[in-house]
């Protein structure tokens, strides 16, 4: 078994997700006494949300290059980072390390890809929704996005930020988000990517029409298939 790093912490919810979600994919696959391999780096989401807000993606790159050099350094086999977002110093990343990087976006794709899907609305930070850094890698699978209005993008982040990454599920940003999608849905989007990681603490497949794509969900089991390939 190979060992999986996560670079985690933003935020540390959705990274304990991970987690989980890796050793009951390994338990499934192998049983008896079975769980991952695995090392996290967890990084203070304060800092990163500081240079965010700064728009200071040459210190987040930096700071991404530098865990994703401690899972190295700690004999960690393949790289996944924990975050939809961050994906944009995904590029750097990958120059700066001699071990395989588990793009969230091309696990997700290959899933939509094998289910005959071609349009899929995005939800995520404003920072997913309109950088062009998830559409590209998308579009190698057949996949066109679309993506909420300007207000509903703005709603979307909002909730991510101000309750999500701090844990707060309320009803009333659910029924928003249902909302949004019912709209994407009718401009025919044929399902939904949940293109950040706290998303799927408030949408179930049970709360929308069309099929949810839990990208936190797609990332960890994939890499339980790479860590588990001979």
């Amino acid at each position: 078994m190979k060992t999986i790093g996560l670079i985690g912490g933003m935020s540390w919810e959705s990274s304990a997700v991970y987690y989980e979600l890796i050793n009951k994919k390994v338990k499934e696959e192998l049983g008896g006494f079975h769980s991952a391999k695995s090392i996290m780096v967890s990084v203070d989401f304060a800092e990163i949300e500081i240079l965010q807000r700064k728009d200071d993606w040459n210190g987040l790159t930096k700071y991404m290059i530098k865990s994703a050099k401690q899972l190295e350094n700690a004999g960690a086999d393949l790289i996944l980072l924990c975050t939809n977002t961050m994906h944009l110093c995904s590029e750097e990343i990958i120059k700066n390390t001699t071990i395989p990087f588990l793009h969230i976006a091309d696990a997700t794709g290959k899933i939509i890809q094998s289910k005959g899907l071609r349009k899929l609305a995005l939800l995520g930070t404003k920072f997913t929704m309109e950088r062009d850094f998830y559409r590209t890698i998308l579009k190698k699978y057949g996949i066109d996005v679309i993506i909420p209005d300007v207000d509903d993008r703005e709603l979307i982040h909002k909730v991510i930020y101000e309750e999500l990454v701090l844990g707060t599920i309320q009803s009333n940003s659910r029924e928003a988000y249902k909302r949004i999608i019912k709209d994407l849905e009718n401009k025919g989007a044929e399902g939904v990517i949940l293109g950040c990681t706290e998303i799927p603490l408030l949408i179930k497949q049970e709360d929308v029409d069309i099929p949810i794509f839990n990208t936190t969900k797609i990332h960890a089991e994939s890499a339980v298939e790479i860590a588990l390939k001979n």
